[in-house]
């Protein structure tokens, strides 16, 4: 691990006090945030932030991720946050392009793995997280559990598997995104029109597919498009104690999906703006992520819960593609996978 600057972090410290002349009448901030980060944020979330510098955050909640970017380009000329948080790399080049973010580096980057630092300029990482195949381990078990993707299509794993639709659905893209990045775009088709002949099942988003399909909640389904750090809410918010997590992670095939905040063009607050980006990236409040959001922070110096850490799978090598393609192609895409899966 990198040796990290104790005297950046002081630095920091002392940035998030200081406002410029222009700033000393800057009360309260907006942030615009889908709709599963405002469901995490307590009275406790900003606190500290405000102690320091005298900013409240208010919270917009603003759908998903993908109706919470229109929103933002919708309004940019008149937007109605000063930071937007929760864009992932699966719709940052379609925010970029149409403006909406001033550019800023934070000093906290350098607490941040080099390649996810440099991704764009005008937004910051703040968490990371990888959409997985989950499975049921009182139905199927780890030995006969898939751990490879092609699996998938063989005749012992029919009807078992639930996905999310990647036009209404987050982990539905990404699971979409990662067939593309494995099979390639001359083979993902195929792989799909597989799935379909060995009976896979659609959902509408996750809440459906694995609250209402997925075997662990009396769906018919044992095996889910879902996280890899599913398994430790299920032993946290278990209603008794549990020493293994009921549903196991197929670290095959599973896709990285990174969550930006970045200061939206125009806003009256630019450095308490970026203010609010330091604090995000901070390890204080970095430190709340994991047990909140059940993702990772961005931010290596920070210790994660060993909770967290006995019951979460790291996949050794998560599928990506870059923004760019995914901006140029994904609407092809999800049409292309309509056809084929719900002709």
């Amino acid at each position: 691990m990198r040796i990290k600057s104790l005297a950046l972090l002081l630095a920091v410290g002392l940035a998030l006090t200081a406002c410029t002349t222009d700033e000393q009448q800057t009360e309260s901030l907006t942030l615009m945030a889908h709709d599963s980060f405002w469901g995490g944020v307590t009275d406790d979330t900003f606190a500290a932030f405000t102690a320091d510098t005298g900013i409240t955050v208010e919270v917009l909640p603003s759908g998903d991720a993908g109706s919470m970017v229109n929103q933002a380009i919708l309004t940019k000329d008149r937007p109605l946050a000063d930071v937007l948080f929760g864009i992932d790399d699966s719709l940052l080049s379609r925010a970029v392009d149409a403006g909406i973010f001033e550019t800023y580096r934070s000093p906290l980057l350098e607490f941040v793995e080099d390649s996810v630092a440099a991704i764009d300029e005008r937004v910051t990482p703040i968490d990371f997280g990888d959409v997985c195949l989950n499975y049921d381990r009182a139905v199927i078990g780890d030995a006969k559990a898939p751990t490879d993707l092609s699996q998938l299509i063989e005749p012992g794993f029919r009807d078992q598997l639930v996905v999310e639709n990647p036009a209404t659905s987050s982990p539905g893209l990404a699971f979409l995104l990662a067939t593309i990045a494995r099979f390639g775009e001359d083979g993902w088709q195929d792989y799909w029109r597989d799935l379909v002949a060995n009976g896979v099942k659609v959902a509408p988003d996750w809440d459906t597919a694995y609250y209402a399909d997925f075997t662990r909640w009396g769906g018919d389904r044992p095996i889910v498009v879902s996280y890899a750090s599913s398994p430790p809410a299920e032993v946290i918010f278990s209603e008794v104690p549990l020493d293994v997590a009921p549903t196991g992670v197929v670290t095959d095939g599973c896709y990285r999906q990174i969550e930006f905040a970045g200061i939206l063009a125009g806003t009256a607050h630019p450095a308490a703006a970026r203010q609010l980006i330091d604090f995000m990236l901070s390890p204080g409040f970095q430190a709340g992520i994991p047990l909140t959001w059940f993702v990772f922070p961005a931010n290596e110096s920070v210790v994660l819960p060993p909770e967290f850490v006995e019951h979460t799978v790291i996949p050794p090598t998560p599928l990506r593609l870059p923004p760019s393609d995914i901006e140029a192609n994904r609407e092809r895409w999800i049409a292309e996978w309509t056809q084929i899966v719900l002709p």
